[in-house]
């Protein structure tokens, strides 16, 4: 028996509609998660890459750090997450690593705590000779003055809580973002657990580790000769 043709035309649109359905529903999972869309980095570049996440107090309220790890490292991006007490011994073992080139990018990562003593771990990077590609704080609770830098340094602060922006100090090279994200519904011990805040913390790594193509130049040890291009650069111009 043949089937009734207003049926088959019924279960064909049927059919068309769910495939439009299935498109849509795509389309906004890009549209939700902006970061599927960009490109990973390569494995050569993430291989060489290191990425320190500094957990802020007591070790229990910065486990967001943790699930960024976890998915830098399914991306074959090496990471270590540990206190922020041991901030310079990491930087110690950085700049062993970044020497015997292990590591040719340096990216650092806190919350709370953490993310107060990213400027000092910049700092003694800076001061053996190590560039840092990326520094990215959660939330810094104290008052914190960045006064040697990373290429680019992101602190994300919640405006009416316990966080505060970082200040540049005269003279300070690389590039300083403040982000006030107040309003978001995110709190102090929530920021590093947030979705979004998650996305935008690996998309801003993935970005560095594109850019590490051209990896910066050797910071110089302090009292150490110029280079003589560097020095005539340097120099004031003469009327």
């Amino acid at each position: 028996m043949r089937p009734n043709g207003r049926h088959t035309a019924g279960a064909s649109q049927l059919s068309v509609l769910r495939m439009w359905a299935v498109a849509l529903l795509l389309l906004s999972a890009v549209a939700i998660s902006p970061t599927a869309a960009k490109a990973a980095p390569s494995q050569a570049a993430a291989a060489t890459t290191h990425v320190y996440l500094l957990r802020g107090v007591l070790n229990i309220f910065s486990l967001g750090l943790d699930t960024i790890g976890a998915r830098l490292q399914a991306q074959g991006i090496p990471v270590t997450v540990a206190n922020f007490v041991s901030w310079s011994s990491l930087a110690d073992e950085a700049a062993t690593a970044y020497r015997a080139g292990r590591i040719k990018t340096i990216i650092l990562v806190g919350h709370s705590s953490g993310a107060t003593a990213l400027p000092d771990m910049i700092a003694k990077l800076n001061q053996l000779g190590v560039p840092v590609k990326l520094a990215i704080g959660l939330d810094s609770v104290f008052k914190t003055k960045l006064s040697t830098g990373a290429e680019r340094y992101i602190n994300i602060y919640i405006g009416d809580g316990p966080g505060e922006p970082v200040r540049a100090a005269a003279g300070l090279r690389g590039k300083l973002d403040n982000v006030d994200v107040r309003g978001t519904g995110v709190g102090h011990i929530s920021i590093d657990k947030n979705e979004a805040i998650q996305r935008r913390v690996i998309a801003e790594i993935d970005a560095a580790i594109m850019r590490s193509r051209a990896p910066a130049a050797p910071v110089a040890e302090p009292g150490a000769p110029r280079p003589a291009r560097a020095a005539a650069a340097a120099a004031p111009a003469r009327n």
